[in-house]
């Protein structure tokens, strides 16, 4: 699953085994990449 750094801003892949850290920068703030299409909601 993709994660950006919040402090370098770079590409983070993390492992299975739950290593949450930048392992360039490590900082502990990771953000989750949001899916780039479009979602339309039906509003009644």
């Amino acid at each position: 699953m993709a994660y950006k750094c919040s402090r370098c801003k770079r590409d983070v892949e993390l492992d299975q085994y739950g290593g949450v850290r930048c392992p360039y920068c490590g900082h502990r703030v990771l953000l989750k990449e949001r899916a780039r299409d479009v979602k339309e909601v039906d509003v009644q």
